[in-house]
């Protein structure tokens, strides 16, 4: 028997604020997280702009001695999870005598590998890397660190899958829910914010150049836009059994219906139509949802030439005439990779909950690619109680969630 699948917690740690409260009136507002880095002008960047992501101190919960073992992004997603945790009211006594497992999208690890081997260089012994270096130079390092942070003995799995890696983690877990393999399992994503995650990027041209303007250099689906802009931090969402999260008096925030997916097929980094079409697509078909039931699209759209145009098309191609409301939260907190899956989750979220689309700001004019859908540039207040999230990848790799209201 398939069971529902909740989400009954959520936490995040972003650019636009670090607790919901924040990032809510962050996405109301239009406020952008986007800022100029001098720092990277210095060193040769092509592009310094860049998302502003405030480092955590966990001096106050996590040793010393573990901190060590710690990379940056593994630091956001633990002041995430701490915080879904406690929005889940799932406290360590349970997690200590339950199966709550872990699925955490990541991808790069760019940050502690270059500090490892820079020690290496400069003292020729391996042993100048230090014992945590191990840990943290491995793409698995945040579910490795969470899960015995936080003594969780579930699954224990980490999803690479470049810009689409939070949302496949989601996608996982609802997989897993649904068939009985689990009842509760801690999902999200994490993105380094340091300039080594993203220097070879902004050396094949894929950054915005519009340093002017730093809070106008995202504008998904706008005829000016000229590249994304880097972001990063971490989100997390309890995800877990309708059945199990009635049991144990859960709050129950949303409903996962359904989870869509596929492979491209064609070159590596310049994406089709195609592709992202039957993602969307399977995700209804597998909901048994029809187009006309979701009232918003979270995009993927990150701001390029190429990237925006296709998934535009590939929307129009599913929804046919239809007037859904689309728009792209990177258009206030830049392209937040390995994380953006999952956090554009919690912003729809909120979004949903609040009565409230963000507006997809910048965008000022459409081209003609991009004018088949339906942007919203301002904020509007509108109910809907089902949307559909876009995340997409190099490689090829796309994932579609719907998730509804209860």
């Amino acid at each position: 028997m398939e069971r529902r699948v909740v989400i009954t917690g959520m936490g995040i740690w972003s650019c636009l604020g670090n607790t919901l409260d924040e990032v809510r009136n962050a996405l109301y507002k239009g406020k952008s997280g986007i800022v100029f880095s001098q720092e990277r002008k210095d060193l040769g960047f092509r592009s310094s702009l860049c998302a502003k992501i405030e480092h955590p101190d966990l001096k106050h919960f996590v040793s010393r001695n573990l901190r060590q073992f710690m990379p940056e992004e593994a630091q956001y997603a633990y002041m995430a999870t701490r915080a879904a945790l406690a929005d889940a009211k799932l406290e360590q006594d349970y997690i200590d005598s339950h199966e709550v497992g872990i699925i955490y999208g990541n991808d790069s690890v760019a940050e502690a590998t270059m500090h490892a081997l820079d020690k290496f260089r400069e003292f020729h012994d391996t042993a100048a890397c230090g014992s945590g270096a191990i840990f943290q130079s491995m793409n698995s390092t945040v579910t490795m660190n969470l899960a015995c942070l936080f003594h969780l003995k579930g699954i224990n799995l980490t999803a690479s899958a470049a810009c689409a890696s939070g949302s496949h983690s989601v996608g996982l877990a609802y997989l897993l829910i649904r068939n009985g393999l689990q009842d509760c399992v801690v999902c999200g994503g994490a993105q380094e914010a340091n300039l080594y995650s993203v220097a070879a990027f902004d050396g094949i041209q894929s950054f915005s150049v519009c340093e002017d303007a730093p809070e106008k250099a995202s504008r998904p689906f706008d005829r000016d836009r000229d590249g994304l802009v880097p972001g990063g931090g971490a989100a997390t969402l309890i995800v877990e059994s309708y059945e199990h999260a009635v049991k144990r008096g859960a709050p129950i925030l949303a409903e996962i219906v359904s989870w869509g997916f596929s492979g491209n097929g064609s070159h590596i980094s310049t994406p089709n139509i195609e592709g992202p079409a039957r993602s969307l697509e399977l995700c209804l078909k597998n909901g048994n949802v029809q187009p006309e039931q979701i009232g918003y699209i979270n995009a993927h759209a990150t701001s390029t030439r190429i990237g925006d145009a296709r998934e535009a098309q590939a929307i129009a191609q599913v929804f046919g005439g239809l007037s859904v409301p689309v728009t792209s939260t990177k258009s206030q907190t830049g392209h937040e990779m390995w994380m953006a899956g999952a956090s554009e989750l919690i912003y729809s979220i909120l979004m949903m909950k609040n009565g409230f689309i963000a507006g997809n700001i910048n965008f000022e004019h459409p081209d003609e690619d991009t004018a088949c859908i339906h942007v919203l540039p301002e904020t509007q207040e509108i109910h809907f109680d089902m949307f559909l999230s876009n995340s997409f990848g190099f490689g090829g790799t796309n994932s579609t969630l719907i998730v509804k209201d209860l």
